[in-house]
């Protein structure tokens, strides 16, 4: 099994380069960098993993492609990703050009980790329609698949257009021959339920399922979803995210079939987190 790292990486913790070279130095997977552009103090939204308001991290947290970037140029094997990336709240154009650039530059590393978002007053600074976001993010993900296309391709969606265009660089991993999707490896984010294995199946690789609760009785559903939408059974992902990790719950993951868990760093100074990479090294 394959052990990749995410963490609130913000001007208070541990740098991105220092970061990714300690994880490839270990042997880790891969870093999973979460987004928010900002945390309004007048709110009702809660934070999703505690129904509590956000810890101080979340309006701290670096934007995660620098980054990125960053962790990209100095190491050549860890995989790098967005855990997740709030389409709804990037002019999918602009996006588009960021996650193909980090993508090639990287050498067909990045994972673009896609989300609906949580925090309303948020996404309402960026002028998103709360009850349409969902239908937005998958009119986004369409018109950036347009561009990420080999040959110039128009996109007329509910929510926005792109003309042909030349429009490069491309992302650099290579799909499986038949692969009806373009860009980079994709997985969905949010919880379980059929609307969002719709969206998974339609257009993204996978599910980042946050703390991986409920796996058993919610993975034959999206399998099911995911095959009568026509994919490729042997193609899905499934990849845990934000797990605090145990050899029980690791061996669970493994008797289910996935290949790749996402376990939840620290968000704190150097040493912290770097005591936690040493712990969690036993599952390695």
């Amino acid at each position: 099994m394959r052990i990749a790292t995410t963490i609130f990486l913000t001007d208070e913790t541990i740098r991105p380069v220092r970061l990714a070279r300690e994880l490839e130095q270990r042997g880790f997977a891969g870093l999973y960098l979460p987004e928010h552009t900002h945390i309004p103090v007048a709110r009702t939204s809660r934070a999703p993993a505690t129904g509590e308001p956000a810890p101080s991290e979340y309006g701290r947290m670096l934007d995660p492609f620098t980054a990125l970037a960053q962790a990209a140029a100095v190491t050549e094997r860890l995989e790098l990703a967005t855990g997740v990336t709030l389409v709804a709240q990037h002019d999918p154009i602009a996006l588009a050009k960021r996650v193909a650039t980090l993508d090639l530059l990287s050498d067909g590393r990045l994972t673009l980790g896609v989300g609906f978002g949580w925090n309303r007053e948020e996404a309402a600074d960026h002028g998103v329609d709360w009850s349409a976001r969902r239908r937005l993010v998958a009119d986004r993900m369409a018109l950036m698949r347009a561009l990420w296309s080999p040959e110039p391709t128009a996109y007329e969606g509910e929510f926005g257009s792109v003309r042909a265009s030349h429009a490069h660089p491309k992302p650099g991993r290579d799909r499986p021959a038949g692969d009806p999707l373009t860009g980079p490896r994709t997985l969905l984010g949010g919880g379980a339920g059929p609307t969002l294995f719709a969206h998974i199946a339609r257009y993204a690789d996978g599910w980042l399922p946050t703390g991986g609760r409920g796996l058993t009785q919610n993975l034959p559903v999206l399998r099911r979803a995911w095959e009568e939408a026509g994919r490729d059974p042997a193609a899905l992902t499934v990849v845990p995210y934000g797990v605090l990790p145990s050899a029980g719950k690791l061996a669970h993951y493994r008797d289910l079939g996935i290949a790749e868990v996402v376990v939840q760093l620290p968000p704190g100074e150097e040493g912290e987190v770097l005591r936690t990479l040493d712990a969690y090294a036993q599952f390695l």
